[in-house]
């Protein structure tokens, strides 16, 4: 029985060597080409290039996504904003509309003169007409006067002065170089580039198509500028409209005791664009 198992044992260990002696032999590789070499590298290039091109792809669709939902938030504020307008508007729309009549503007004039931006004016105390410059930009009224000086008068302040007047200023001849005298209502501080100045003010009469009320005058010599006279807001104020398209449209006032004077000078209503 001993021998039994033993000659088991051998005709195994037998049979397990004729099958490793029956295996066939592993294959070598064959050894590996420069050539073979760069085509393996050359494919897996191509594939890496593959999967590189999908990922910026997928980069690219989704930036695409972002910026079409930004667009979309975009549009749908001008959208909701839109609305808010045309709601604004139809509520607007609702209210009545008040139309200012034609009547209105008319009682409007009716209550004011149109003077033009040059005007005749009338000194009835001095006995004389002068241009005037219609400026609203100036806040007070002025009239050409030189050899200003300052007197006393039963304890009040007077000025005594001559017109400055060019060759060329129409005036009432008589009324040229003559001396007049008027009290002072108060003095104004002028500051300019060359300095400081007090200038008289006084109030004279005066008299502009159917305007006739008492003006206050600064007193300066104006011999070097255009108009012997300005005119300031102040007399313009709740009185008188400026057209500045037109000039004189009121009509020279006429002293009848200086009657033939300076005739060549008057002038009739006019409409231009001189200066």
């Amino acid at each position: 029985m001993r021998y039994g198992f033993a000659g088991l044992a051998a005709m195994f260990a037998l049979t397990l060597a004729g099958c490793s002696f029956l295996q066939p032999p592993t294959p070598t590789p064959a050894p590996l080409t420069t050539p073979a070499f760069d085509a393996r590298m050359a494919q897996l290039q191509a594939q890496v290039d593959r999967q590189c091109d999908a990922s910026d792809l997928l980069a690219d669709q989704r930036r695409y996504r972002q910026s079409l939902t930004a667009d979309v938030r975009e549009v749908g504020g001008l959208l909701r904003r839109l609305r808010e307008d045309i709601s604004a508007l139809q509520k607007q729309s609702d209210q009545p509309t008040v139309v200012r009549k034609a009547c209105e503007a008319d009682s409007l004039l009716s209550t004011k003169t149109l003077v033009g931006r040059n005007e005749w004016v009338g000194l009835p105390k001095l006995e004389t007409y002068l241009k005037a410059r219609i400026d609203s930009g100036a806040k007070t009224s002025s009239l050409s006067a030189d050899d200003i000086t300052a007197f006393e008068r039963d304890g009040d302040d007077w000025v005594r002065f001559k017109l400055s007047l060019t060759d060329d200023d129409a005036v009432v001849d008589a009324q040229r170089g003559k001396w007049i005298e008027a009290p002072v209502d108060r003095r104004v501080r002028i500051v300019q580039a060359t300095g400081e100045e007090t200038r008289p003010v006084i109030s004279l009469l005066m008299t502009l198509g159917p305007i006739r009320q008492n003006v206050a005058f600064t007193l300066n010599d104006r011999a070097h500028l255009d108009y012997p006279v300005l005119l300031g807001r102040r007399f313009l104020l709740d009185i008188a409209l400026i057209d500045v398209a037109q000039r004189y449209i009121h009509k020279r006032p006429s002293f009848e005791q200086n009657a033939g004077s300076n005739k060549d000078d008057a002038a009739s209503p006019a409409r231009d664009n001189a200066p």
